[in-house]
């Protein structure tokens, strides 16, 4: 296996640069997600270095060779297209040895291998069927039995799992990790999905707008989302987010908007000190929220939406002209239009400032 390393990565189409700066290393067996919205250039990464995209600047190294201007066979990567790409003529077995075969190894060795990736992809009783013989999740697995089947030392993924339906993209969450859990192959996965994420690497990199928002290991993302843009876009539902002021009262600091009453503890006092009299936007989480009674409530107003999922009850409160999301217990009794009270523990809230969207600790 072998470590990948990005240093001051750039791409630009034109005038249109896509990939700003990336400076980046993935550690030999590591499981690395590239995350981010539609056009914030991670899979544009993922194909620099595959070698489908040229760079415009800066180095790759796939362990410590620098690959820039290596064709991608020459690259020891495997990559797992979106759309499968699988040859419609092949059955399984074919489409696994092809590429092994192309490398000229002996018959014995290409036997084995396919046996392995099969064993490995759960695909041994599938391997004398055709592509169009398959469920969504079954090609799927043949896709990353293809890759896996070179051994080679980096397995790049790009959205591997967005054709599928909810049940099989959850299923198959599962197996990618095993997968690559068993082997210890160096992994690059690009995904949108931000549950894709949490649940399966080692670490995460939020992109956004070309750049590097954030990198670290997912709970310590979820937990310190260093701007708002990570905050909002790590859990699901997103982050709730209210501009207010700080004020005095109540024996202490608080922070105030339209249906927005919040009692400020001493430590976040005084790590808001530059902040009184000024705009602030506060955040907190759905998951966060608890009914609340009229003398307890920090969030108050009339509510829109009530989704019960036997489990738990999502509900939208407006505050203002904003909704905020909050899940209850299944129990909790709102009324669509009746005023309703959340509250949050001091532990649970985040802020952030207007200017710069920068997190405040």
């Amino acid at each position: 296996m072998a470590s990948v390393t990005l240093s001051n990565l750039r791409k630009a189409y034109g005038d249109n640069l896509v990939v700003k700066q990336f400076d980046l290393e993935v550690a030999d067996g590591e499981f690395l997600v590239l995350l981010g919205g539609s056009g914030c250039g991670k899979s544009t990464v993922l194909r620099m270095i595959a070698g489908l995209e040229t760079v415009t600047d800066g180095q790759i190294h796939i362990g410590e060779r620098v690959v820039n201007d290596l064709e991608p066979g020459e690259r020891d990567i495997a990559f797992v297209f979106q759309n499968y790409a699988l040859y419609p003529h092949m059955n399984v077995r074919r489409n696994m040895e092809f590429c092994l075969e192309n490398q000229r190894l002996p018959r014995a060795e290409i036997v084995s291998r396919v046996e392995d990736a099969a064993r490995i992809v759960h695909l041994e009783p599938l391997l004398d069927r055709l592509p169009a013989q398959l469920s969504g999740g079954q090609r799927q697995r043949v896709a990353i039995g293809r890759a896996i089947v070179r051994r080679s030392k980096v397995l790049l993924m790009d959205e591997p799992l967005s054709n599928l339906d909810a049940k099989l993209r959850s299923e198959m969450r599962s197996e990618i990790a095993r997968i690559q859990e068993e082997l210890g192959i160096t992994t690059v996965y690009v995904t949108h999905d931000q549950v894709e994420a949490m649940t399966m690497a080692d670490r995460i990199v939020v992109i956004h707008d070309g750049l590097i928002q954030q990198l670290g290991a997912p709970m310590d993302v979820f937990r310190r989302p260093v701007n708002r843009f990570v905050a909002g876009f790590i859990g699901s539902p997103s982050m709730n987010f209210v501009d207010v002021e700080l004020a005095e009262g109540g024996g202490g600091w608080r922070a105030r908007a339209e249906g927005v009453d919040v009692p400020l503890p001493e430590r976040w006092t005084r790590r808001l000190e530059g902040y009184r009299g000024k705009p602030l936007v506060l955040g907190f989480r759905p998951q966060a929220v608890a009914a609340a009674g009229a003398d307890d409530a920090m969030f108050t107003g009339p509510v829109q939406v009530v989704e019960p999922y036997g489990t738990e009850t999502y509900i939208k409160v407006l505050l203002g002209e904003e909704p905020a999301t909050g899940r209850l217990e299944p129990d909790d009794q709102p009324v669509k239009g009746e005023p309703f009270g959340l509250s949050v523990s001091p532990e649970d809230l985040f802020f952030f400032d207007p200017e710069t969207d920068a997190a405040i600790y």
